[in-house]
């Protein structure tokens, strides 16, 4: 069977362990696309200021450099010195908004999800075996085809852009340092969005394919489902084994309460409910043992053993079993029966005592 019999979907479970080990899907299309995309719009909007600062630092650095005299190694450290704190103040920000966007978008996809196992140091990863193994695979040879989709795209939009601006390059000798400087900042600018949209059309196609790739990956073959319910749920072998030694456990409690009672009221053999009543005690008769058939005729054997009195009564027999509950007290509908029979065996007793 292809996939070697995984063809089911995965399950709940199987999802969560997967996560647990660190394995999400995820598109890095996605976030270098959209990490372009939103890049380009910000410096659109923060270029005029950083221009502007990048002037005033250059004038101010050559009047530094006219009033400078002597050109000592002190001097020229104080000069690049400051350059590279002026330089920083412009890419740290762009760097940590790039490094912000890339987290968002990754969490975005993952929930944030943080895994130490993926970045712990494996021999597998350096396996030059499965390193082929992997170089020659079908999900290798997707990625290629990707990239190359993706060379193929960025080329032809750089090309066709290139070619419609080229007529205007030539007016760029007449035109003033600040004009010609605005209109190369509106081309990388167009040409940048161009590519970054469709970038992210292509990315969204992506996160799709690696979905489907994702829960292709993890599907499950039917034992590994029905091996999971029994991890989870129990072998239900092995329940209905436990089930079966409860039950005989807690007839073995029953049983030993039957020589307790005071009357067993049977039908005739195919129900039994064991009643013990103790005045000032109990506000009630407790049903202390019951049960039908083979375990009824057990209660009525334990309690012809015992001296426990037996009395016929089936319909009141079968209503006690059905409605009442273990060591439960009867309800208010059985009272007037049950203490007739209790009446009527108090006297035998006194009878017997005398």
């Amino acid at each position: 069977m292809a996939d070697n019999g995984k063809t089911e979907k995965a399950t709940e479970k199987k999802r969560r362990d997967e996560r647990k080990k660190g394995n999400v899907f995820h598109s890095k299309d996605v976030v270098n696309a959209f990490g372009l995309l939103i890049t380009v719009f910000l410096l659109k909007l923060v270029i005029s200021p950083i221009f502007s600062f990048l002037q005033n630092s250059l004038k101010t650095r050559i009047t530094t450099i006219n009033s400078i005299t002597e050109l000592t190694p002190k001097t020229a450290l104080e000069l690049y010195s400051d350059i590279i704190i002026r330089a920083l103040i412009i890419i740290v920000p762009i760097g940590f908004v790039c490094a912000l966007l890339a987290v968002i978008l990754t969490g975005a996809q993952t929930r944030f999800l943080f895994n130490v196992k993926k970045i712990k140091p494996q021999l597998s990863r350096i396996n030059p075996a499965s390193g082929l193994q992997k170089m020659f695979s079908l999900r290798s040879l997707v990625e290629l085809l990707k990239s190359i989709l993706k060379i193929t795209i960025i080329i032809t939009l750089l090309y066709s852009n290139i070619k419609e601006l080229l007529p205007q390059v030539v007016k760029l000798p007449a035109m003033s340092l600040n004009q010609s400087l605005a209109w190369v900042g509106n081309a990388i600018y167009g040409i940048a969005i161009s590519i970054a949209m469709y970038m992210c059309i292509f990315a969204v196609a992506d996160y799709f394919y690696q979905w489907w790739q994702y829960e292709k990956d993890i599907r499950m073959t039917k034992q590994e489902i029905r091996d999971e319910y029994k991890q989870t749920e129990g072998d239900p072998q092995i329940k209905g084994r436990i089930k079966e030694v409860q039950r005989k456990l807690a007839n073995m409690r029953m049983m030993r309460k039957v020589p307790t009672a005071d009357v067993v009221i049977r039908n005739p053999t195919h129900y039994a409910v064991a009643l013990k009543y103790t005045p000032g005690k109990d506000r009630a008769p407790i049903v202390v043992a019951k049960g039908i058939n083979l375990v009824a005729l057990k209660i009525i054997e334990i309690a012809e053993k015992n001296g426990v009195e037996l009395v016929e009564n089936k319909a009141l027999a079968r209503g006690l079993y059905e409605a009442v509950e273990l060591d439960r007290a009867i309800p208010e509908e059985f009272y007037k029966p049950v203490a007739e029979i209790l009446a009527y065996i108090y006297k035998l007793k006194q009878k017997k005592g005398k």
